[in-house]
């Protein structure tokens, strides 16, 4: 393959993470193949370690922590490939794991990203929560997942061992063509950490290209390893990136009402948290929604660069809490095929 691929990993105080993982990134077998490590302003002796232990390896670093979103966009201004590889730093991979991907991609100028199957590090024979065998979203702009709806993993017996097109690929194993990336600009910096993936594949999909899921290719991902879920600052951003992702990038009168009918759910889930005794994540829900008021106009700019239509491959036109509640529809399979 002559494509050059650049793996990038972007670490923030992730020594013990490289000193696990980086073995196994390095031993990858793709063969005109860059792999560089960017450094968000990391305090703890990840720098030192790479230019000790991988002094082979390119470091970008950033004078400080600009989040995964802004954090990327400025480490991937340095670097030149056919495709980039965004890849969390606490992910384990096969040495053959780049090559199934590329070979898809390939096939399709209009596949602009993709990712691969992703599996538990600590249980290998479960999806793992971030991206499982592709992601989705429903009409109310909730994500999730083949192999993973809301907190319920699926254990994997081959049942997605098929290429399919997604909405939205994983960041933690985010495979991108470099055109389709400038060409968008990258992620949205205001997102910092959280959903920003989602948003770039939505916009990416508006100017007609494709996101895919390819089962040949798994890695093994941790998670939780910069923010773990029990941490309100993650309920603030996934509350508010979502909000904004909604307000960007949907036609203006479905956004109105989506948004309408989601204040009224974040209430829902606001007085649940505050029923569990979780008052710094209720406080964090009622922080969102004042941070999204406040820079409303700022982000209803943001639309005029986008063109706002209907896109309706990988959006389930139903709601997931309600199939999963109410219904009890616990997979993926177990989804109505019509309403995609």
């Amino acid at each position: 393959m002559n494509k050059k691929v650049a793996i990038v990993i972007l670490n923030w105080n992730g020594k013990d993470h490289l000193e696990k993982f980086l073995p196994s990134v390095c031993a990858s077998t793709y063969p005109n193949l860059e792999i560089i490590i960017g450094d968000n302003g990391s305090t703890d002796e990840s720098v030192q370690f790479i230019q000790t232990r991988y002094p082979s390896l390119t470091l970008i670093k950033n004078k400080e922590n600009f989040g995964f979103a802004e954090g990327y966009n400025r480490v991937l201004k340095q670097v030149e490939a056919d495709y980039f590889i965004l890849l969390n730093s606490d992910v384990q991979v096969n040495p053959r794991w780049i090559e199934p991907v590329i070979e898809l991609m390939e096939t399709d100028k209009r596949i602009g990203v993709a990712q691969p199957k992703i599996l538990s590090f600590h249980d290998k024979t479960s999806f793992e929560h971030a991206g499982a065998a592709g992601g989705f979203i429903d009409y109310l702009g909730y994500p999730f997942c083949a192999g993973r709806i809301l907190d319920n993993t699926e254990v994997d017996h081959g049942q997605y061992n098929y290429s399919k097109e997604i909405f939205w690929a994983s960041g933690a194993a985010f495979f991108i063509k470099s055109e389709a990336w400038r060409k968008t600009s990258g992620f949205d910096k205001d997102f910092f950490a959280h959903m920003e993936e989602i948003d770039l594949c939505w916009r990416l999909k508006l100017l007609g290209y494709s996101i895919y899921y390819c089962p040949e290719s798994s890695v093994y991902h941790v998670g939780g390893g910069t923010l773990n879920k029990e941490n309100p600052f993650k309920t603030y951003l996934n509350f508010r990136n979502n909000l904004i992702m909604l307000q960007k990038n949907l036609p203006l009168i479905q956004a109105i009402s989506v948004i309408f009918i989601r204040f009224w759910l974040d209430f829902i889930a606001l007085v649940r948290f505050l029923s569990e005794g979780k008052r710094k994540d209720a406080l964090a829900i009622s922080k969102a929604h004042v941070n999204f008021f406040r820079n409303f106009w700022r982000n209803a700019r943001k639309r005029k660069l986008i063109k706002s239509k209907k896109v309706k491959l990988g959006i389930y036109r139903a709601s997931i809490i309600w199939a999963y509640f109410v219904l009890k529809k616990r997979k993926f399979s177990e989804l109505d095929d019509k309403k995609f």
